[in-house]
Order: structure tokens, then C-alpha cells, then sequence
């Protein structure tokens, strides 16, 4: 018997059957692992039934159906797609006259890549963040490559702008504010073509901290208007003194529209016209206080608190702050900021002005009646002696007419 086995006419028959189960196994599909093709959106794409031309007739199969979009098939088993939308996506799969799998692929649809819309943001001196968006949805897998350079720097020194993982955006770092002008170029690359978008901009112009953290705000004991602010400079911005930050506060009772601000280069600061009794939203941001061209930083997270109160006292009368209560640097303005809301009155001050406004007018009123009587009382005055002398004259001359007789 082992003979029999090793004969030639064994090998043969171990052969033809090995040859004749091969397709069988690929009828099914399970060890070929399908290609990937892709295709323009709104366009014809072909897909070919293999790598070989195909001359008997061949069958198609979309997602193991045989319902297929809009299509032709070409006398070379070749399947043309036509106008292709979303629903022509999914896996084709060609067979023979025998219903044997001849080739399998899987389609993908989309556009190629279109200019990208770019935006930078500065931190600090020695770091640029530049972010992207589509403005082709391409519905494909992307690759982004990112490089910049200084105007002064030589046409072949790009440096890479390192992109983040999400591909979505790239940092530089150490940037170079000597030089003003910055170039940055992003290309775009998917399977069906590549795109490049370059940017100018400013470095010094688009610089824009942090906004303030740690923004702290108590009420002071005793000091039924009084408020202490205090905050960290972001974590972001370098512990420099050559980049010191300038710092704006504004701060509002809860129901009011209007705010009060204060400017000041260090924390902490002392708020001295609170409105005793109500609860004030206080905020912070921040400024490079060199570079005039810096924007100011978003607004730190509303902190909000109510000053001290004691039912039991009557409010003290508000003393002039002694100068150790202001720290070093602290200076309230009174004319607003770029980019800042207008100075607002404090509302228990409207009220006294009202008060008093309405006092002097009440006064003005008293005056001006006081005086307009006094010169009627005396044009009276006036009048009357002067009718008893006009009566005095004409008793003399009746009198004297009745001597002469």
C-alpha cells in the first residue's frame, strides 16, 4: 500500500483534485483579501475584473448582490459605474460563466483635496499654534504636511511646523518675533490628488495670551464694599521679565448690564465701590504690556461673590485707602480700553446724584419764587406811596383853590 500511494498515477490524481478544489476555495472568498480602489464622486469609475483580460462573459456583485447602480460592462468584464453617488461604495466582486469568484475589490468614493482655510494663534514669544479646516468635504483619508518660514530666511529654508496626531493643526516652536512677516505652507494629500494653501502673517500682530487661571475673589471682613481679586498668570506665558502681562478687571453687581474695570500689572487688587448687599460677577484677562499690537486674552470664567455684611451694624463710613492696601503696579483708569466695554456709574451713586440733583432743583425753585415775590412786594410798595402822594398833591391844590376864594 505505500507503494500505491507514491505511484505516479496517485501523485496525478492528488494533483487535479488539489487543482480542481482551488476555485471552490475562492468562490467563497475567505483568503483573498480584497483591494481598495478609489473614485471621483459624481464621475464614471471602472473597475476592472481582475488584473488579466476577462473574454467570457462575467457577472458583477455589489455587497453580495446582484443589484447594481447605474452601470455598463464592457465586453472585457470591465464594470463602469456611471454618474457614481454614495450608494455605488461597497465591496464588487466579478464571477465567471461558472459562478466562479474571479476578482474582488472594495470601492471608495470621494474628491480630491481643496484649499484649506488656516488660522494661527500665538500664546507667547515662543510658541505658534496654526490650525485648518476643509473646505472640501472629501470624504477620503487624509495626509497633512506643514513647514514655515521667516520672510528674511532663504526660499530652501522651510522648517517643518510639526502636525498633531488629529492632523488638524501644527505647532511651531521658537518662532523668531525678530522677523514680522511669517510664511506657512499645508499640503493636503488623499488618494485622489493633493492640494497646497499658503498663509502670510504677523507673529507680533497675532500674539494673544491665555486667559488668566486661578481667578480668586474674597470678601474682605469689616468692608461691606470691598472686594480682593486675585489670579495666576497663565500657565502658557514665560516666567519673563522682559514679557511682563498687563491685567484688566471688570466687575458688576449680578443684575446690572454695566461694569466698573480696573487695570493693574500684578495681583492681588482690592475693588473699594462694590454695591454693599449684592452678589458681583468679577473677570479677568490679559495683555502683553509691551507689544501694542498684542490682543487681549478671552475673559476668565465668571467668579462670583458678595461682599462682607454685618445685619447687626450699620455700614462704617468708607475711609481713604491707606497706600500699603495698593500693591506695586496698581492703577485705576478711568478712560476705557480697546476693546473693552465702556465705564459704567455705580448705581447707589446714580441714586445720591439723583437725590441731590433734585435737591438743587428744589432749592433753584425756592430762590427764584423768593425773588420774583420780593419784586412784586416791592413794585407794590412803590406803587402805593406813590398813589398817596399823588393823593396828597391833589388835597394841597383843592385847598389852596379854596384860600383864593
Amino acid at each position: 500500500m505505500p507503494g500505491l500511494w507514491s505511484s505516479p498515477v496517485c501523485l496525478t490524481v492528488i494533483c487535479f483534485l488539489s487543482w480542481s478544489l482551488a476555485p471552490s476555495r475562492a468562490q467563497n472568498g475567505r483568503d483573498e483579501v480584497p483591494g481598495l480602489q478609489f473614485g471621483h464622486l459624481k464621475s464614471n469609475v471602472t473597475l476592472a475584473c481582475g488584473k488579466s483580460p476577462v473574454r467570457t462573459p462575467v457577472v458583477w456583485h455589489l455587497n453580495h448582490s446582484s443589484a447594481l447602480p447605474l452601470h455598463q460592462v464592457t465586453s472585457n468584464g470591465s464594470l463602469i459605474l456611471l454618474q457614481t453617488d454614495h450608494s455605488a461604495q461597497g465591496d464588487y466582486s466579478c464571477y465567471d460563466h461558472q459562478g466562479l469568484l474571479v476578482h474582488s475589490l472594495t470601492l471608495r468614493l470621494g474628491y480630491a483635496p481643496g484649499p484649506l482655510s488656516i488660522s494661527c494663534r500665538v500664546p507667547n514669544h515662543t510658541q505658534a499654534r496654526c490650525s485648518w479646516a476643509d473646505s472640501v468635504d472629501t470624504y477620503l483619508p487624509a495626509v497633512y504636511n506643514a513647514s514655515y518660514r521667516g520672510k528674511r530666511a532663504e526660499e530652501d529654508s522651510w522648517k517643518p511646523c510639526v502636525v498633531d496626531a488629529s492632523g488638524k493643526h501644527c505647532d511651531i516652536d521658537q518662532p523668531g518675533f525678530w522677523q514680522a512677516t511669517h510664511f506657512l505652507r499645508v499640503t493636503e494629500t488623499n488618494a485622489l490628488g493633493s492640494q497646497t494653501t499658503r498663509l502670510v502673517f504677523k507673529m507680533y500682530e497675532l500674539l494673544k495670551p491665555n486667559p488668566p487661571e486661578s481667578v480668586v475673589v474674597d470678601a474682605l471682613e469689616g468692608h461691606p464694599t470691598r472686594l480682593q481679586v486675585s489670579w495666576s498668570i497663565p500657565s502658557s506665558w514665560p516666567l519673563d521679565i522682559a514679557f511682563p502681562l498687563i491685567f484688566h478687571i471688570r466687575y458688576r453687581p449680578q443684575e446690572s448690564s454695566y461694569w466698573s474695570e480696573l487695570f493693574s500689572e500684578e495681583s492681588p487688587i482690592v475693588i473699594f465701590d462694590a454695591l454693599a448687599g449684592h452678589v458681583h460677577q468679577v473677570e479677568v484677562r490679559a495683555r502683553d504690556e509691551v507689544n501694542q499690537w498684542s490682543q487681549w486674552s478671552e475673559w476668565s470664567a465668571p467668579v462670583f461673590v458678595q461682599p462682607w455684611e454685618d445685619d447687626s451694624t450699620l455700614e462704617p463710613a468708607e475711609e481713604f485707602p491707606p497706600e500699603d492696601i495698593f500693591p506695586n503696579g496698581f492703577f485705576p483708569l478711568f478712560t476705557k480700553p480697546d476693546n473693552s466695554t465702556a465705564r459704567s456709574h455705580n448705581p447707589a451713586y446714580e441714586e445720591e446724584g439723583n437725590l441731590g440733583l433734585v435737591v438743587l432743583l428744589v432749592l433753584f425753585s425756592v430762590v427764584i419764587l423768593t425773588t420774583v415775590l420780593s419784586l412784586v412786594f416791592v413794585m407794590w410798595i412803590k406803587q402805593r406811596r406813590r398813589n398817596q402822594e399823588n393823593k396828597q398833591e391833589l388835597t394841597s391844590m383843592v385847598k389852596m383853590k379854596s384860600m383864593s376864594i
